[in-house]
């Protein structure tokens, strides 16, 4: 996996060469870049998006637009706790519940003052999880910051049943972070994406990756186990 790395400086490189890095800035995080907002808008017009009730959403800067639409559009949106480190692990919003301005209660701050915690057992089927990105291939292939929580949010849905083959994975990017085929390799723990959505244009991927069929055990270290209360009782 030592392509990995070398594979998110490469995206994080071309955003900043492309001018295109935003607040607060893109090293070592799922980069904010310029046009974020069109690109949601443009999965908003997919008929993925125009489906879903229900959306799992990774609570980078990039995806605030999503979240943001999301909410507009009468969605309800499970944010995950940051690493996962709570009992109940994601953070409802409906927008039927919140009492302020749906750009506020979309951003990590707002949704940690105005979600509801809830555990997966309260969570319904998730018809599409909109999820931030390093860098992609137009097969489908992701790339991460390296943590490995996107990984372990999507493995505990399909263990939990409310993620399925007919769950749609889309991502937001810039062009820029659209890497050659090949250049992103894959772990069995990694997830592709069905769609790839940038302020330009939707990619449907076809992908032919194969979804892992929940938490892979061996692919994660005691210590972090540890840490994440809904797999330390496991």
């Amino acid at each position: 996996m030592n392509e990995k790395p070398e594979a998110r400086s490469r995206a994080w490189l071309a955003i900043r060469d492309a001018g295109a890095a935003r607040f607060p800035g893109v090293e070592g995080r799922i980069p904010n870049f310029v046009g974020a907002e069109a690109a949601a808008e443009r999965l908003a017009s997919t008929d993925a998006w125009k489906r879903a009730k229900a959306i799992k959403a990774n609570p980078d800067s990039p995806q605030l637009p999503v979240r943001k639409r999301a909410l507009e559009d009468g969605k309800t949106v499970y944010m995950a706790v940051p690493k996962l480190a709570d009992e109940r692990p994601f953070w409802r919003l409906d927008p039927d519940e919140i009492e302020v301005p749906l750009h506020r209660a979309a951003s990590i701050k707002g949704a940690a003052q105005h979600a509801v915690p809830v555990g997966v057992d309260a969570m319904p089927h998730v018809d599409l999880v909109g999820c931030g990105s390093v860098a992609v291939e137009r097969a489908g292939a992701r790339l991460g910051k390296g943590a490995g929580y996107s990984d372990l949010e999507f493995a505990i849905g399909v263990e939990a049943g409310i993620i399925d083959p007919d769950t749609v994975i889309a991502t937001t990017v810039h062009p820029c972070q659209i890497l050659e085929s090949g250049a992103i390799p894959l772990a069995e723990h990694d997830f592709g994406l069905d769609l790839i959505v940038t302020p330009d244009e939707v990619i449907q991927t076809r992908t032919m990756i194969r979804r892992p069929p929940g938490v892979l055990s061996d692919h994660l270290q005691a210590e972090k186990r540890a840490s994440i209360p809904v797999l330390a009782r496991r």
